[in-house]
């Protein structure tokens, strides 16, 4: 199983995703530059090396995992947040 590309980095077993989604998940990954692989029994291993492999994996990971309504509330979490941090700018910019 080791597939390592550093020695420092964390590695660890995506469990969550669904076997038949899986294979997307990896070459998903892959196009990200993210070092993954899946062994003959069928899980996902993932290499974080920096902070935003982490986020990238999440995001991969939970576009798989994740019901429809779920996604819906991210994106309108994420959504919200932005004009909510653009509305601080602009009132720091004009004090």
């Amino acid at each position: 199983m080791s597939k390592f590309t550093r020695p420092d980095a964390f590695v660890s077993q995506v469990a969550k995703i669904h076997r038949s989604d899986r294979w997307s998940a990896y070459r998903r990954l892959q196009e990200l530059d993210i070092s993954c692989w899946c062994p003959q029994d069928g899980t996902l291993w993932v290499e974080i090396d920096h902070c935003i492999h982490a986020i990238l994996i999440r995001s991969t990971i939970q576009q798989f995992v994740s019901t429809r309504s779920e996604s819906i509330e991210w994106l309108e979490r994420c959504w919200s947040t932005e004009l909510d941090v653009i509305s601080h700018q602009s009132l720091v910019v004009n004090r």
